[in-house]
């Protein structure tokens, strides 16, 4: 996992040089996760801060529920979401972060989400409603 400060997404491919190879069809073409449940996920473990590219999604948010954006569509800088389902922990959980990594992830893996519209995105833009 690489923090990048702009990246490229793609309809059906997701973020360009992510390890999702892309399908027209896919419902998770884009992971968020709410940087408050880092936290959270930490705490459960018994640990200070883990940091965000552990937990293997794609963007980390701050401020915002991302359960608020259930059924809705979503911009952040020029790319256009669509929330698809929750984004639930994989065994994988336990590997990276250590026995009771998935338990502590349940509730908090965050989003999945599809991509409407491509374009770019940058670290810091906003997470904005769309109206449908």
């Amino acid at each position: 996992m690489q923090v990048l400060e702009r990246v490229t997404v793609t309809p059906g491919k997701g973020l360009d040089g992510d390890r999702f190879k892309g399908r027209d069809t896919s419902k998770r073409q884009v992971t968020l996760i709410q940087k408050e449940h880092l936290h959270a996920i930490a705490s459960c473990l018994q640990r200070e801060a883990i940091d965000p590219e552990v937990f293997r999604r794609n963007i980390v948010v701050s401020g915002l529920n991302l359960l608020a954006l259930k059924g809705k569509r979503f911009r952040i800088g020029g790319v256009v979401l669509e929330y698809t389902g929750l984004c639930h922990p994989c065994s994988k959980m336990e590997t990276a972060l250590g026995p009771g990594g998935y338990n502590a992830m349940r509730g908090h893996g965050g989003i999945t989400t599809r991509v409407v519209e491509g374009g770019e995105l940058a670290l810091g833009d906003e997470v904005q409603a769309l109206l449908q």
